[in-house]
């Protein structure tokens, strides 16, 4: 345990500890893990055993990116105060890393059964691609869809040809039964029959001439197709059992001592499977390292070390939260039995904080949403401008908020006080013929005075709320901005939103794709401040009613 058990090397004997631990999914570090974490990352900087930079250096390659790192501060059976230090998921394909706490199971060890089950599993993927890329399958198989393409054509035309003509020998019978008698009516209808048997003949012997064609190439792509279908089967089946078995091996200490299994921890949640790396996390794997070794948690810190990823927002030496998906129901588990900090998103402290009216008459009113102020009832706190505005018009009809603000945001928010004006308001804001104005505050200084953003965003599924930028299933999002002043390393801008995503403006500063700097006090894709310095400050729209154009503005407190 030496050599995972880190000593201090600054002095903190002026530091008092914290009365409680650090509640994981939203935290401040205390100042023994902000410490804790500078040593570990002047470790990082200086350490020359790793061949790589984690995307730091000018000669990184373009697919290097940087790693979650962690640090639990703990005391000892002897009283002594350290840290241990911990790395989400791999590093060079090894799990074992001096100074660094193991993995809950490694399954990266030599005995280990993933590595010779993920050689068979990748065995099988080599020869599904080998069969896949085969020139001669993707030759056949391409000329294959090109004649099915051409047999459906040509089928298709023929067949409403042949409607088509059937409608034309059913005018021509209904014209005949009036003109022609006798043997020539019947001579007549006798021909039309024959016509239609012979069309019959016709679409049924181009059909059998199109399968010919179509079999004399199946019998080339069949054999290879319906061989890489039983290996994909193969494949998935074997990859589920060792994804199971993988799962069985991942048992986790909390603080009373007992254990329990990632399978039996996921099965209590509404995903019942865990999701993939699940346990790989650094907190779960520091914490379950200080139960097994009777060390006492004290504080815990999570930081991003290099380049950040394509899709998610990590900055470099930033602290981030224990993600909700993976970790939440195993930290869960984890931390019973330690007096944990209280979760201050459950706390409601804007009591005292009041909704200005800027705008009302008896069809509608716009107001201005506190900071920290939700805009419909959470799951935990039910007081919000919905709430509240449901108090002040009790008749009102329908649901009153027109549209909505991040909790931290502060601004102007459209109320209506019936079903039918809160219809022709909405159907505004999705015709996207309203217009809006943010003002924020960046972390730093656009260079740029105006541009547009375009990156295209979705939830982040393992993290809720959290947005991820993903061009392949992203929703579009764009916004348009203009730099209003830059002070003392600020930046002061107006934000244009053409779309209204969930963090859109948000993510759209703090991704290194978009402006590549945080809006000041944003907890969650940069660093918390005394608030979100983001004010919805002028929206202009069509009266519900008159359809008079009116234009509201109302300054930020920042």
């Amino acid at each position: 345990m030496s050599n995972r058990f880190t000593l201090f090397k600054e002095d903190i004997s002026s530091y008092s500890l914290p009365e409680k631990f650090t509640f994981p999914f939203y935290y401040a570090p205390h100042t023994l893990a902000v410490i804790a974490a500078k040593e570990l990352q002047n470790h990082l900087s200086e350490q020359s055993n790793w061949d790589t930079k984690f995307g730091l250096d000018l000669e990184t390659k373009e697919d290097a990116i940087g790693k979650m790192f962690g640090v639990l501060v703990v005391q000892n059976l002897d009283g002594e105060l350290g840290y241990l230090s911990g790395v989400s998921g791999k590093l060079f394909d090894s799990n074992d890393h001096k100074g660094f706490v193991p993995p809950v199971f490694d399954m990266m060890a030599v005995d280990s059964f993933f590595i010779p089950g993920i050689k068979k599993v990748s065995l099988l993927i080599s020869k599904i691609n080998c069969l896949e890329d085969d020139i001669e399958f993707i030759t056949n198989h391409k000329k294959l869809e090109e004649v099915q393409k051409l047999m459906d054509t040509d089928l298709s035309e023929s067949r409403k040809r042949s409607i088509e003509v059937k409608k034309i020998r059913d005018l021509e019978r209904n014209t005949a039964k009036i003109e022609l008698f006798g043997s020539e009516y019947k001579e007549f209808n006798d021909k039309l029959k024959q016509e239609s048997a012979n069309m019959k003949f016709y679409i049924q012997h181009l059909t059998e001439d199109w399968l010919d064609k179509v079999n004399v190439i199946k019998v080339k792509v069949d054999p290879v197709a319906k061989e890489i279908a039983r290996l994909k089967d193969i494949r998935q089946a074997k990859s589920a059992s060792l994804q199971q078995q993988l799962f069985e091996q991942y048992n986790f200490l909390n603080a009373n001592g007992d254990i329990k299994s990632l399978i039996n921890i996921f099965n209590e949640t509404a995903l019942k499977i865990p999701p993939a790396a699940a346990g790989e996390c650094a907190a779960p794997k520091l914490l379950n390292y200080a139960f097994k070794h009777n060390l006492k948690p004290i504080a815990l810190a999570e930081f991003w070390w290099g380049k950040s990823p394509k899709s998610e927002i990590r900055t470099h030496k930033n602290f981030y939260p224990a993600c909700q998906g993976k970790c939440k129901p195993i930290l869960g588990h984890m931390l019973e039995g330690l007096s944990i900090d209280d979760n201050p998103m459950l706390e409601n402290n804007v009591d005292d904080l009041e909704i200005v009216i800027l705008f009302e008459d008896k069809y509608m009113a716009v107001i201005n949403k506190p900071a920290d102020l939700l805009s419909v009832p959470g799951v935990n706190i039910k007081d919000s401008v919905s709430q509240r505005m449901k108090a002040k018009y009790p008749k009102a009809t329908g649901p009153l908020t027109v549209h909505r603000l991040d909790m931290q945001t502060s601004g102007i928010l459209l109320i209506a006080k019936s079903l039918e004006v809160h219809k022709v308001l909405q159907k505004q804001f999705m015709d996207r013929t309203i217009k809006k104005r943010y003002v924020a505050l960046l972390d730093g200084e656009v260079k740029e005075d105006k541009g547009t953003i375009e990156l295209p965003l979705r939830p982040d599924i393992n993290d809720r709320p959290r947005q991820l930028v993903c061009s392949d299933d992203g929703k579009s999002a764009k916004t348009i901005y203009n730099v209003i002043e830059r002070v003392n390393g600020k930046t002061r801008i107006h934000f244009y939103p053409i779309t209204g995503r969930t963090h859109q403006l948000r993510v759209h500063a703090a991704h290194h794709l978009g402006l590549n700097m945080a809006i000041v006090g944003d907890d969650m894709y940069g660093k918390p401040a005394s608030r979100l310095y983001l004010h919805a400050e002028f929206i202009q729209f069509e009266h519900p009613i008159t359809n008079k154009v009116m234009k509201v503005e109302v300054a930020p407190e920042f």
